[in-house]
């Protein structure tokens, strides 16, 4: 058995955390049963492109793989008793909207509590159910310039950038998946579900970690630094070669002798400006300028081969394209294959989570409304004249048929 095999997690989300938190979930054998808004077409990352057809984007399949579909509109009272039925017979309902939208669509604890006593009820929000801004909309973007990581990225003399990943939304995911196994272990053990209230506003400010330590303690004020410099830890940045930028770093006094041998300046180690961290860090302005001339004088290659050979830490700058072609991916396993109908043969990158061995096969993302004839019939033992009536009551939404009867 996989190790979630016994949790069953609906899902009402759409986009980017959300799904992303699930994901990680599904890969671990969770039977995620995805809630799709029938009056919009579902999960709006069906509709992003590049790569997008139709209902079936690249996108979509990148979050969505190993789970189960079903359309309902819950507006719809219909909508509401299959969902409160989903509700007696799993762990958890997940969602990301807006932090006033759970409370309205009756998706907390207290509303359903006497439904399913152990229920878990998870909303990942922008700014979580309370607060002033609770009624806020906010993405990965808006949320980057918000929690003060725009101000941290980027060179000196330039704007302030965001970083090229959603590092808020897959963070927030990630902390979602431990809540929610967290509840669960919980509600097990003591036979009370709960609300789990989670913020990707939480999320981005407490990722500010020691620096929101520094400043609130000492008042520190974090800069963005030349070259992706660590705000500390010098040397420890992007050096440019003859041929292109490499990054390299000394986080131990041992890294930083080993270097001196590297760039043949002995000279450096025995100078007194240079000792150690808090040494190297007042004297940045005179040491950085040194080493960035001697790494100039060689390409690339030839600073790689020397750095590792001497146990420096270091890497290539690379592209994505030449990320994935390094051969610890295939080590790892770290890409997984889906037949799709459209896209063909679907390759996504594997969940870093891993728990035993890793799963052999997958599933790609489910098409809208796919598992409702399995979910409402199978697992709800719903007759196939409920399944009509419900059909005709619009609680899959208008055009949205239950699936064919088995």
């Amino acid at each position: 058995m996989r190790p979630l095999e016994d949790i069953r997690i609906v899902a009402i989300e759409q986009y980017g955390a959300g799904p992303f938190g699930s994901l990680q979930l599904a890969d671990l054998g969770a039977e995620v049963i995805k809630v799709e808004d029938a009056r919009t077409g579902g999960d709006i990352g069906r509709y992003v492109p590049p790569f997008q057809d139709g209902e079936d984007s690249l996108f979509y399949e990148s979050f969505n793989r190993n789970k189960k579909s079903i359309s309902l509109d819950l507006t719809n009272l219909g909508a509401r008793e299959v969902l409160k039925d989903l509700v007696r017979v799993s762990d958890a309902v997940y969602s990301n909207f807006r932090g006033d939208i759970p409370e309205r669509l009756g998706l907390c604890y207290e509303d359903l509590k006497d439904v399913n006593p152990r229920i878990v009820c998870c909303s990942l929000s922008g700014f979580g159910m309370t607060g002033p801004r609770r009624a806020e909309p906010a993405y990965d973007y808006i949320l980057q310039g918000l929690c003060g990581w725009m101000s941290l990225t980027g060179e000196p003399e330039g704007p302030p950038a965001k970083s090229g990943l959603s590092l808020v939304d897959y963070s927030g995911g990630f902390v979602a998946a431990v809540s929610i196994l967290a509840a669960i272990h919980a509600a097990r053990r003591d036979g009370t579900g709960m609300d789990c209230d989670l913020s990707l506003f939480d999320v981005a400010i407490s990722m500010l970690s020691y620096l929101g330590t520094w400043h609130l303690n000492r008042g520190f004020q974090p800069v963005r630094t030349a070259h992706s410099a660590h705000p500390s830890l010098v040397p420890f940045q992007n050096f440019e070669t003859s041929d292109g930028w490499i990054v390299a770093g000394c986080a131990k006094e041992k890294f930083w002798r080993r270097l001196t041998e590297v760039v043949e300046m002995p000279e450096l180690m025995s100078d007194s400006r240079f000792k150690d961290f808090a040494a190297r860090r007042a004297n940045a302005r005179v040491l950085l300028p040194i080493l960035e001339a001697a790494f100039k004088q060689h390409s690339a290659a030839y600073w790689l081969e020397r750095l590792n050979r001497a146990g420096v830490p270091c890497s290539p700058i690379n592209t994505v394209e030449q990320a994935l072609t390094d051969p610890q991916i295939a080590a790892r396993q770290l890409i997984v294959e889906a037949e799709h109908p459209k896209f063909g043969q679907v390759r996504q990158l594997a969940s870093p989570v891993r728990v035993g061995p890793q799963r052999e096969s997958h599933r790609r993302g489910p098409q809208r409304n796919e598992d409702a004839r399995q979910i409402l019939g199978g697992l709800l033992g719903y007759s196939d004249a409920k399944i009509l009536a419900l059909e005709a009551s619009a609680a899959f939404g208008s055009g949205a048929p239950a699936a064919e009867p088995a």
